[in-house]
C-alpha cells in the first residue's frame, strides 16, 4: 500500500467510528426523547440542529489549531506547536462567551425561530437554558480534539467521543425519564464534561505537547486558517437547509423519503468528511517538513474516499428495499426513498472525491480557495435542484450529481495547477495563501 495512503487511512478509520459514535448517540436519544411526546421530539431536534450549526464556529479554533500544530510537527519547531496551541485556546476564549451567553440571554428567540407551537417552544426554550451554557464544554472538546489531531493522534479524540457517547447512552433513560426534555440536555452536557476533563489529562500526557517551550500565540493565524473552513462547513449546512425546501415543494411523501434518505447517506458521507480530515493533517505536516506532496496525497485521498462513495452507491442499489423497510416507511415513502437511494449513487461517488480532495486544500493554506468553490458550487447545486425539481426526487439527485460534478472539476484543476509548477507558483495559484 502506497505511503501516504497508509497514513491516510490510519488518521482517517478512527475520526469516522468517532462521528458513527456521535450518531448512534443523537439516534438513541430521539428514542428516549420521542417517548415525552411530539412537542419534546420537535425542541430536541431544533436544539440539536441549532448545535450543528454551532459546530461550524467551532471549526474556527478547532480546525484552524489542527493545521497550524500539523505544520509545526512536520517543521519539528516545538516552539510553533506551542503558539498555535496557545492561539487556539486564546481564540476559543474569546468566541465561547460570546456565543454561550448570547444563546443563552435569546434561547426563547432562538426557539421560536423554528417551532411555532407553544408546548414546543417552551421545551426548546428550556433545552437552551443547559445546552447553551454547556456550550464552552462542547466548544472546549472540539479544541482539545482538533489539538490532538494534529499531533498526529486521531485515536484518543475516537476514544473521547466513545466515552462521552457511551455514558450519554447510560445517563440519558434516568435523566430524561427524571427531568423530561432539560434532562436530555443536563446527560448531554455533563458526560461531554466528562470526556473533557480526560482529553485534558491526555493533552497533558502528550510527549510532543509536553516538550513544547515558546511564548507566542498565534491567534491571528489560527483565525486566518480555520474561518474558511468554518464558513465552508456553514455553507454546506446552509445548502442542505434550503435543498429540504426545495423538496418540500414536492409534498410531505418526498420529504418524509428524502429526510430518511439523507439520514442513511451519513454513514458514507462521514467517511469522506474523515478522510478529508486526515488529508488536511497529512498535507499540512508534509508542507511543514519542507515536502510539497499535494499531488500525490490529493490522488490517495481520492482513492480511498472514491473506494468508500462506490462502495456506498452499489450498497444502496442493492439494499436500499430493506433500509427503507427498516426505518418503517409505508408503501408510498419507501417507494420514493429507494428510487432516490438508487439515484444517489453518482452523487455520492463524485463527493467523495470532493470533500477528500478539501482537505489538501486546508492542510496547505487554501481554505480561502476552496470556500469559494463550495460557494459558486452550492448555488449551481441549488439551482439545478430547483429546476430539476418537476421530476422529483430522481431530478433532486440529478441536480445534486451535476452540481458536484462542477465542484469535482474544479477542485481537480485547481490541484493539478498546484502541483505542476515550482512552490511559489503553487502557492500563487492557490491565491497565495499561506500557513
Amino acid at each position: 500500500m502506497n505511503s501516504h495512503r497508509r497514513q491516510l487511512v490510519a488518521l482517517a478509520h478512527p475520526v469516522y467510528f468517532g462521528l458513527l459514535a456521535s450518531v448512534a448517540a443523537g439516534i438513541i436519544n430521539t428514542v428516549w426523547v420521542s417517548r415525552l411526546g411530539g412537542p419534546a421530539v420537535a425542541a430536541v431536534a431544533v436544539a440539536t440542529n441549532t448545535e450543528n450549526v454551532l459546530l461550524g464556529v467551532a471549526l474556527v479554533f478547532g480546525s484552524g489549531t489542527t493545521v497550524l500544530v500539523a505544520h509545526a510537527r512536520g517543521a519539528r519547531d516545538p516552539g510553533e506547536v506551542r503558539a498555535a496551541v496557545r492561539g487556539g485556546v486564546a481564540l476559543w476564549a474569546l468566541v465561547t462567551p460570546v456565543v454561550a451567553v448570547g444563546g443563552f440571554l435569546l434561547r426563547e428567540p432562538l426557539a421560536r425561530l423554528a417551532l411555532d407551537d407553544g408546548p414546543a417552544v417552551s421545551l426548546a426554550t428550556a433545552y437552551f437554558a443547559l445546552s447553551m451554557p454547556g456550550v464552552t464544554v462542547f466548544f472546549a472538546q472540539q479544541l482539545v480534539d482538533g489539538i490532538l489531531k494534529g499531533t498526529g493522534d486521531t485515536r484518543t479524540p475516537m476514544r473521547l467521543a466513545f466515552l462521552a457517547n457511551g455514558l450519554i447512552l447510560v445517563c440519558d433513560p434516568f435523566l430524561i425519564q427524571a427531568y423530561g426534555v432539560p434532562g436530555a440536555a443536563a446527560s448531554t452536557v455533563l458526560c461531554r464534561g466528562v470526556a473533557l476533563a480526560v482529553g485534558l489529562l491526555a493533552l497533558r500526557r502528550n510527549t510532543l505537547l509536553r516538550s513544547c517551550a515558546g511564548h507566542g500565540v498565534a491567534l491571528r493565524r489560527v483565525l486566518a486558517t480555520g474561518l474558511p473552513m468554518a464558513a465552508d462547513f456553514t455553507v454546506r449546512q446552509g445548502g442542505a437547509l434550503v435543498l429540504v425546501a426545495i423538496v418540500a415543494r414536492l409534498g410531505v411523501t418526498a420529504v418524509a423519503a428524502y429526510s430518511i434518505a439523507y439520514k442513511v447517506m451519513y454513514v458514507a458521507t462521514m467517511a469522506f468528511y474523515a478522510v478529508r480530515q486526515a488529508a488536511s493533517i497529512h498535507t499540512a505536516r508534509l508542507r511543514g517538513a519542507g515536502r510539497d506532496a499535494r499531488r500525490a496525497v490529493g490522488r490517495e485521498a481520492v482513492v480511498v474516499s472514491g473506494a468508500v462513495g462506490l462502495g456506498a452507491a452499489v450498497l444502496f442499489l442493492v439494499t436500499a428495499p430493506w433500509i427503507m423497510a427498516a426505518f418503517g416507511a409505508g408503501p408510498e415513502v419507501a417507494h420514493a426513498g429507494v428510487l432516490f437511494l438508487r439515484c444517489v449513487g453518482p452523487y455520492l461517488v463524485l463527493m467523495a472525491c470532493c470533500i477528500a480532495l478539501g482537505g489538501v486544500f486546508e492542510g496547505s493554506g487554501g481554505a480561502p480557495v476552496l470556500l469559494r468553490v463550495t460557494v459558486f458550487g452550492t448555488a449551481v447545486q441549488l439551482a439545478l435542484a430547483y429546476g430539476c425539481a418537476g421530476l422529483g426526487l430522481p431530478g433532486v439527485g440529478l441536480a445534486l450529481a451535476l452540481g458536484m460534478a462542477v465542484q469535482s472539476g474544479v477542485v481537480v484543476v485547481l490541484v493539478r495547477r498546484a502541483g505542476a509548477g515550482a512552490q511559489e507558483e503553487a502557492g500563487a495559484s492557490w491565491a497565495g495563501v499561506s500557513l
